[in-house]
């Protein structure tokens, strides 16, 4: 019995569901809208660098049928309680940020019902719809829906882009640029910390691989949920690359100031698109922007309710029953208070969550080569040469990287 293509399909396109979102809708359109064609060097490196430490997620699931959370236990208690923490401390601004740009674009398709409070109770109704698709179709429901979801969002991205290169009179500059100075280095560190996604997405990436497993009868092998993940990785650097374009060839030199709230952003992106190329690219940009939101949206919401839920298992050897919808609840209202009350400030958290999450990759990074070169994986299913060349070049980047920006503000 042999698995078709897209049964084959499922956490790598749950990977891509999670990455595609602030960092390819806000933070890429936003690097090509500021920098042109000039910060491409900075998607392509960051990708390559990440690589493997995505990779490695499913990698020891498929070979080990554990998670990563459980090989980390192995390294060391501390080093869950490390990650507890900072999940604890990140999880809901990481969750209120996608949700306050997804409700921004759910007004402009769907229709506002005035101010701020309009986006609270989009932000709210979208949470719930997560909710109910989860708890009605659990990892199955997800796994199917998101492969419908990055083939509109592929398709309509495509269409964006085609519509601009073909509109556009410009002449097209790819000189690269190396920011300078504060603001354009704390832009580029936290586009690099959200691009392709933070580096404890591998962590999710695991979990669901381990997910799959439960309901699917044929058990994955490491061959193929390596595939599986190359398909969904290399979805994300390309649509990465589309927004890079769509924002600088319809929004660079154009002197518009983007908003730091995410529903005046989301309006400013359509209008703008729309200006530019025509009021019939509405539907094009709006259903691409609001299925790259609302995936992210879903997939978030079931995967840190999942890693909490198994780090809590796993710290103090106890199942809770009912930990994983504790955690979805605890984290649909911990969202919704930050929305309610910290909207004005939403800018500053996300700009703190992204560069945290680029400041905490290294550590990602050394965990995952270690459990993954280390005893815990069987000697077949461990990297080869190349993979741990890049692997150790990849950690002198993350790290390198992190001082510079430290040394530099």
């Amino acid at each position: 019995m042999k698995k078709s293509f897209l049964q084959s399909l499922g956490p790598g396109l749950l990977f891509a569901g999670a990455a595609i979102g602030v960092s390819h809708l806000v933070q890429s359109t936003r690097a090509g809208a500021e920098f042109g064609f000039g910060l491409i060097w900075a998607l392509l490196l960051v990708h390559l660098f990440k690589y493997p430490f995505f990779q490695f997620g499913p990698r020891y699931a498929a070979a080990t049928g554990e998670t990563l959370l459980d090989g980390y236990q192995k390294l060391g208690k501390g080093v869950l309680i490390a990650y507890y923490v900072l999940n604890f401390a990140t999880m809901f601004t990481i969750q209120a940020a996608v949700t306050i740009v997804t409700a921004g674009l759910a007004s402009q398709l769907f229709g506002s019902f005035g101010g701020e409070e309009n986006l609270v109770l989009w932000s709210s109704i979208l949470m719930f719809i997560s909710l109910i698709i989860l708890l009605i179709g659990k990892y199955s429901l997800l796994d199917n829906l998101m492969k419908y979801i990055i083939l509109i969002l592929t398709i309509s991205t495509i269409i964006a882009v085609s519509v601009a290169l073909f509109s556009t009179k410009e002449a097209f500059d790819v000189a690269q640029i190396i920011p300078s100075g504060a603001v354009e280095l704390t832009f580029l560190i936290a586009f690099l910390g959200w691009m392709p996604a933070p580096m404890d997405v591998s962590i999710w990436h695991s979990i669901w691989s381990v997910e799959k497993d439960k309901t699917t009868v044929i058990k994955t092998k490491p061959k193929d949920a390596i595939f599986d993940f190359n398909v969904g990785y290399l979805g994300t650097l390309f649509l990465g690359l589309c927004f890079v374009l769509l924002g600088a060839l319809v929004m660079y030199n154009s002197g518009e100031t983007f908003s730091n709230k995410g529903g005046v952003f989301a309006s400013q992106l359509i209008k703008l698109y729309t200006k530019n190329l025509g009021d019939f690219s509405y539907i094009f940009i709006a259903i691409a922007a609001f299925t790259t939101m609302f995936s992210t949206t879903i997939t978030t919401m079931d995967a840190s309710p999942r890693a909490m839920h198994r780090t809590s298992k796993l710290i103090w050897n106890k199942n809770f029953k009912r930990g994983y919808w504790f955690w979805i609840l605890f984290l649909f209202i911990g969202t919704f208070l930050i929305l309610n009350y910290f909207m004005d400030n939403m800018g500053i958290l996300v700009k703190i969550a992204t560069i945290l999450s680029f400041l905490t990759a290294p550590f990602y990074a050394i965990l995952n080569y270690k459990l993954i070169t280390g005893k815990h994986t069987p000697k077949e299913h461990q990297p080869g040469i190349l993979l741990r060349i890049l692997s150790i070049i990849g950690i002198v980047f993350l790290i390198g990287f992190s001082i510079w920006f430290l040394t530099s503000i």
